[in-house]
């Protein structure tokens, strides 16, 4: 049986671990599990669980302090933009992000100028952007389409000479999801952020990449992040936001603001740094302890070092029998994160999961909507699980050509 630390076949012990290529909630570093497991009756001599901690206490403010800390410090995020922690996860950002722009003195200002109501700009490449721009519309968003790659089932990003940005002057802001968790689209670094005006705020969806590889803060106006992903277990979403952005005009109270649930205000909850009402504090926790594990391992290069190892070695084997290994992403979009792979009927496919989990290997079951084999390689995942997953692949080729 597979184990990230011994082998062993008794599913009763501490030691028994899968290999968990679950989207997520996804697996989670060993030393970050172990040091949990070691504070989660008493932590730090309080007496208490973090689970039992208040969100008021000296203690916790510790807690989320080190936490924004390193994570400002691994993906050099300026001073002038905030950390918020919220509840509602990615999806609860879709309607977020389109409401706190619409709000912002940035909006207000630009819509008086034109004399109309501004475009709303979405790059759709998988179902996360899809519902995206859905609740953009379901609010009264002008959306625009600048890119959608639905009728090709997700498959690529169009070339960017393709692409219909509105004019920058009527755009309220330009939404994208960098990876696309179900359809297994990546965006290449400065993809988007090269050819948007830089007068246009731009919101990127990083739930499933984020400090998986370096990015450039400063080029984006909102950064969101569910935890479930790269960060820690479900419960919190992260929201990373330039200060102008949090700016409310002061001579009108414009309709977005009126229809901005106070659960979901940025600028309340910067002013509130996160503790406008109870967070998801044990999730915050385990996102702390998370980035200091990433610290420890060199860092975001570090994890990128680990992603194009991990990739490149699934990404192999699928080239090496493309036919049995169906790819159905264009090389230059698949995903680092989330490689999607068809079998050439559903009977193997099923075959492929139940010889699979015999062996170790968990939760690499296409999303629902897709179908197919999806072995999601987060960074906690160890290089020795994909090692584990390709031999396997090899020798389920050999029985099934």
């Amino acid at each position: 049986m597979a184990s990230n630390t011994t082998t062993t076949t008794d599913t009763t012990s501490q030691d028994y671990r899968v290999f968990n290529f679950c989207a997520g909630p996804s697996t989670l570093p060993l030393p970050v599990l172990k040091q949990a497991r070691d504070e989660f009756f008493n932590y730090k001599g309080t007496g208490m669980s973090v689970m039992e901690l208040s969100h008021r206490s000296k203690v916790f403010d510790e807690i989320i302090e080190t936490a924004e800390s390193n994570l400002r410090t691994l993906l050099s995020i300026p001073s002038n933009y905030r950390i918020l922690f919220f509840q509602g996860g990615g999806m609860g950002q879709f309607a977020a992000t389109y409401l706190n722009l619409q709000a912002s003195k940035y909006a207000h200002e630009k819509r008086a100028k034109l004399g109309k109501e501004l475009v709303c700009d979405y790059l759709v490449t998988g179902s996360w952007s899809e519902g995206a721009v859905k609740e953009c519309k379901r609010l009264g968003g002008n959306a625009n389409l600048v890119i959608d790659t639905k009728d090709s089932k997700y498959s690529h990003i169009p070339d960017k000479s393709t692409w219909k940005l509105s004019p920058p002057e009527e755009t309220a802001y330009v939404y994208y999801c960098d990876n696309e968790t179900i359809h297994g689209v990546e965006f290449d670094p400065d993809a988007v952020t090269s050819i948007v005006d830089p007068s246009v705020p731009i919101i990127c969806d990083i739930s499933s990449n984020i400090l998986s590889r370096p990015i450039d803060i400063s080029k984006f106006g909102v950064l969101v992040a569910g935890a479930q992903k790269n960060m820690g277990p479900a419960g919190a979403t992260l929201v990373i936001v330039r200060d102008d952005l949090l700016e409310r005009p002061q001579d009108v109270v414009p309709k977005a603001v009126s229809q901005l649930p106070t659960v979901f205000d940025y600028a309340l909850f910067a002013k509130a740094k996160s503790l406008l009402n109870t967070p998801s504090t044990y999730t915050i926790y385990m996102c702390g302890l998370v980035y200091k594990w990433v610290i420890d391992q060199g860092g975001v290069e570090g994890m990128q070092r680990l992603r194009e190892k991990r990739s490149g070695i699934l990404y192999d084997v699928i080239d090496k029998y493309p036919d049995f290994y169906h790819g159905f992403v264009a090389k230059q979009n698949r995903s680092s994160m989330n490689p999607v792979f068809t079998l050439p009927n559903e009977e193997l496919s099923a075959q492929f999961l139940k010889e699979s989990q015999e062996l170790g290997m968990v939760q690499m079951k296409g999303h629902r909507s897709l179908g197919g084999i999806r072995p999601s390689l987060y960074n906690a995942l160890p290089v020795e699980a994909v090692e584990h997953l390709v031999k396997f692949m090899e020798e389920f080729y050999q029985k099934h050509k």
